[in-house]
């Protein structure tokens, strides 16, 4: 069961206080290393050589003998996780100084872009070193602009925090788990570092849940949050903030009767609250679809990765809970490490960690390979899209993440860079589309008609003489007419032509056919984000997926057949 029994340190007098001092004092340090960008990154360099360099890893690369970035370029190829996971398994078997001089303390879980679960190994020194100052800095203008979230536990929804009682080990017995499920205070000695929203009363549930009934807790935390003032509702992950109005609708009766009976999943929870039920009921007579605005009238932000495919459903979502509700970006980071934290209120964008780790950037449309030329952060240019390669002391080396980031400008000479979409291509008939060309045409298209989206996807099909075509699966924002669907084709292929020359290539030379529409009811992505974790995985690694070539999952979506 699933019911640890943490006591919450935002109880403890003075802790907001101290939380936010160590955060100004967090997001201070990172601006003050910007002012000389390649000294900091040659001495991220130097430390990670020094301390790694007895590991078998740093002796096979001769670590002891680099001294400068190009050696190190020379010395250790270019690598992603399947390069790195030998020495990963090895370690999670036991197995010590293969790839850090420190043992892990503990394994983050990563879905990754084949679905297969990672072992992120997560050692003491990573996380002093590389981890907690960009996690404390990048709750900073959170905090620094809506104050209101520290002045009470309860004012934060946070939607990703999800603590167990009995987490699954590796061999070697430490926790494989998501980074949110980790008590960072008891594990690494960091008593601020519990998140907005961890303390609030459904942060530990009091009634038990299987480990896996993800959507169990998901509707406990829910009942018991429409009785309180939210200011604010955290999920970094945007599809678990989206699904939250879908939610609130599918469970509002039985909440509405909780909430009268005074239970929670049907135990005596609290006194019967008959006003708060009759205030709750009285949303539902008046609006006819309930929204979280509704439920939290006082809400003020979310906090949220804010680009990618998100990028086109946001500004549609983001009036559900509110028109004066301010989108807050996440960093850009995946559990092995971080790229940019956003340090003011800029949308979509944060700026390069510059202390954390060793950054390198490829040209997006350029393949990865191991012997990939790379530029340094000085050298990447606004407007452009890069690959981002990292390496730190946590023991990821010229590290290929499989994430694309777009170089917005440099603020203090540092760039700032925003997520793009993943690295991975669709690549049917020579057009080699990424994920951020068919964001960016998708929003060209869009514009043009005057039209809304709540989420889409797309896949390659056959045409009836077997030339391949991309089909786009698009929930309407507001019903769209047959005229309006048309003209929105005809814009995204003109749109994708223009961001994508393998694509007018293709379409030009008749290897690929013009791009189809097909349009589901407006709750179609929502249900089946809630049937994916049904399954058993982590709302946080149900993301949104724009390329979704796999035919079952294909018709989950659509109720339709492939083809």
């Amino acid at each position: 069961m699933n019911v640890p029994d943490v006591p919450s340190v935002w109880h403890t007098p003075g802790h907001a206080d101290r939380y936010r001092e160590r955060v100004y004092a967090e997001r201070a340090r990172l601006a003050a290393e910007h002012a000389d960008l390649m000294d900091s990154q040659s001495r991220v360099l130097a430390d990670l050589l020094d301390f790694n360099a007895d590991t078998e890893f740093g002796r096979r690369h001769g670590f002891a003998r680099i001294r400068t970035m190009d050696e190190f370029r020379a010395a250790v190829p270019v690598q992603d996780y399947a390069a790195h996971a030998p020495l990963i398994e090895r370690t999670a078997a036991g197995e010590r100084g293969l790839l850090t001089a420190d043992a892990p303390e503990v394994y983050f879980t990563s879905s990754g872009s084949t679905g297969a679960h990672k072992k992120v190994p997560v050692t003491a020194r990573f996380m002093s070193t590389t981890f907690m100052p960009f996690y404390f800095a990048a709750w900073a203008p959170l905090i620094e602009h809506f104050p209101e979230v520290l002045h009470r536990p309860d004012a934060v929804l946070n939607l990703k925090h999800d603590p167990l009682s009995a987490p699954p080990t590796t061999t070697d017995g430490r926790p494989h788990v998501g980074a949110s499920q980790v008590d960072f205070g008891a594990r690494f000695g960091e008593p601020l570092s519990a998140e907005p929203g961890t303390g609030a009363p459904w942060a530990v549930l009091p009634v038990p849940t299987e480990p896996g009934d993800h959507l169990a807790r998901a509707y406990l935390r829910l009942r018991l949050a429409v009785q309180s003032d939210v200011r604010c509702l955290i999920g970094i992950n945007p599809a678990m903030i989206a699904a939250v109005p879908y939610q609130l609708n599918l469970w509002w009766p039985r909440i509405v009767k909780e909430v009268r009976d005074g239970t929670l999943g049907g135990l005596p929870h609290c006194a019967p609250a008959p006003e708060r039920a009759a205030q709750l009921e009285r949303l539902t007579e008046y609006f006819g679809t309930v929204r979280p605005a509704h439920v939290w009238p006082r809400l003020r932000a979310l906090f949220c990765w804010t680009t990618g495919v998100a990028s086109l459903y946001l500004p549609a979502l983001r009036e559900e809970f509110g028109t004066g509700v301010t989108v807050l970006p996440a960093p850009v980071a995946a559990s092995e490490g971080p790229t940019g934290v956003a340090l003011d209120r800029h949308g979509t964008a944060g700026s390069l960690v510059a202390s954390a780790a060793v950054y390198e950037f490829v040209p997006a449309d350029e393949e990865l390979a191991p012997d990939s030329a790379t530029l340094l952060p000085h050298e990447i240019e606004a407007g452009r899209d890069y690959h981002v390669l990292f390496s730190h002391v946590g023991g990821f080396y010229r590290y290929a993440v499989g994430d694309v980031v777009r170089v917005l400008d440099r603020v203090g000479g540092v760039p700032r860079v925003e997520y793009a979409g993943r690295g991975v291509r669709s690549d049917a008939a020579g057009e080699r589309l990424r994920d951020a060309q068919v964001v960016r045409a998708l929003h060209t298209a869009l514009r043009c008609g005057g039209l809304g989206l709540r989420n889409v996807a797309c896949r390659v099909e056959p045409t009836a003489d077997g030339t391949p075509r991309y089909v786009f699966a698009i929930a309407p924002r507001t019903p769209w007419q047959p005229h309006e669907s048309a003209r929105f084709g005809a814009d995204l292929d003109r749109a994708l032509a223009a961001e994508s020359t393998g694509y007018g290539h293709a379409r030009g030379a008749g290897r690929l056919g013009r791009p189809t529409v097909r349009l589901l009811d407006d709750e179609a992505f929502a249900r089946d984000w809630h049937t994916a974790v049904e399954t058993g995985i982590r709302p946080t690694q149900v993301k949104d997926r724009l390329f979704r070539q796999d035919d079952t999952l294909w018709q989950r979506l659509t109720g339709t057949a492939a083809g």
